[in-house]
């Protein structure tokens, strides 16, 4: 029997406050700042080192004699090797937990940088590059695991924005800093100055970054890892995630690495100061990145998608004049919708998958950088073959593939609601 509804006991419903059992992270609660800011270091490290040569690749064919295809594999060895061993080390990350892979990664990641400057030959180069993207895997991954346990679903696209935003400083920082200390010391000593800063970006971020709370070990089995890995591949939202990552890093990866000899060349011969000072573009990326959350919310997840290929596609049309001004605002427009896609698919991978989250990233993170190898190698030779044009080529065919996917996403989505139409899931 219902209790009798007194003065009383209403007067206390009315002012106590709702207890709230979600002890997971949000805006503005205590601890959230450090998080973001700690996660935000390890993106500007990531990305720091993993394309410290890219803005160098003019120098790195001149010092060691080669083509513009051969220099670009300092760029692929890195993403190739982040590519092959992001899933071990989720599966790593699963056991020892995130903070712990995470920490190690850089560690590994850091020393190698040391060693980097001090190559003897194109081919000791690439082998080190892609021994520091081997250790690098353990950042992507267990960063976006990490925050889809500890962050309130409803703030998670903007947590996991401002870890993507940390990847776009990285990147912008450590090319313009390349870019200018190269001019006058070369590209040794560039990429020995990026190496100092993460040394000190990681230790900040094992200072920084809380303790995780809702991490529960998982099992380090391969047959559990193999079946987790399936049942990921089964899923046709995850794939269609995976592919859009990996397609819109293809021309993202394309662009930047074939931009600096485009901007050598006439009719724009700039010094590379001036090359390395392009990539404050990546500021762009900044803000594309951390708004992507308030994006998903008017637009919905499909009519991001959309706005960012678009905006991508756009980009490349407008770069393809011998203008400077509008080369760079077609950098503008690339680097907005390729930040503002990345964060879109990245943290819809996060909320989608409901178990074994690291190795639902990881498989993204795969994807991602398996796209940013194939668009720096296939952007290097197709600008070999027919100039900017070429690259401009594969990165809009690279954009149409994602259009096409986010479609059948869409018709997708319209036949689960007509199958379910009074399921409260089928949206």
């Amino acid at each position: 029997m219902p209790s009798a509804d007194t003065g009383a006991s209403t007067v206390v419903a009315a002012t106590s406050p709702v207890p709230d059992s979600d002890s997971r992270l949000t805006p503005g609660g205590p601890g959230y700042r450090r998080m973001s800011f700690a996660l935000f270091l390890a993106g500007v490290a990531t990305f720091a080192l993993l394309y410290s040569t890219q803005a160098l690749l003019p120098l790195i064919s001149s010092g060691f004699a080669v083509s513009a295809s051969a220099a670009s594999w300092t760029v692929a060895a890195a993403t190739g090797g982040l590519a092959l061993f992001v899933l071990p080390m989720s599966a790593l990350s699963e056991r020892f937990g995130r903070r712990t892979v995470m920490t190690a990664s850089l560690v590994v990641a850091v020393s190698l940088g040391v060693l980097v400057p001090f190559a003897p030959s194109l081919g000791a180069l690439v082998a080190l590059r892609f021994l520091q993207g081997a250790a690098l895997a353990g950042l992507p991954a267990s960063a976006t695991a990490y925050l889809a346990e500890e962050v309130r679903p409803k703030a998670l696209v903007t947590a996991i924005g401002l870890f993507v935003a940390g990847n776009s400083v990285g990147g912008m920082s450590g090319r313009v800093i390349t870019g200018w200390v190269a001019q006058e010391w070369g590209w040794r000593v560039a990429v020995g100055v990026i190496g100092v800063i993460a040394v000190g970006c990681a230790i900040a971020f094992r200072l920084l970054l809380p303790a995780p709370r809702h991490f529960t070990p998982g099992s380090l089995r391969p047959r559990v890892l193999a079946r987790t890995v399936r049942d990921h591949l089964a899923n046709p939202l995850l794939c269609r995630l995976y592919a859009i990552g990996a397609l819109f890093m293809t021309v993202f990866g394309g662009v930047y690495t074939v931009i600096g000899y485009r901007l050598t060349e006439a009719p724009f011969s700039l010094p590379q100061g001036i090359i390395g000072s392009i990539f404050l573009v990546y500021l762009v990326g900044t803000v594309s990145a951390s708004t992507a959350g308030r994006l998903v919310g008017r637009l919905g997840r499909r009519g991001a998608l959309y706005l960012a290929g678009g905006t991508t596609a756009a980009g490349l049309v407008v770069s393809l004049a011998d203008s400077l001004p509008l080369v760079l605002l077609g950098l503008v427009l690339i680097t907005a919708g390729f930040f503002a896609g990345h964060a879109v698919a990245s943290s819809a991978v996060s909320k989608t998958a409901t178990t074994g989250r690291a190795q639902a990233s990881a498989l993204y993170q795969s994807a991602y950088y398996i796209g940013s190898s194939t668009g720096s190698t296939v952007g290097a030779m197709a600008f070999h073959a027919g100039g900017w044009a070429g690259t401009v080529g594969v990165g809009v065919l690279a954009v149409a593939g994602v259009v096409t996917i986010t479609v059948l996403g869409s018709r997708a989505a319209r036949t689960q609601r007509a199958l379910a139409p009074i399921s409260p899931s089928g949206a």
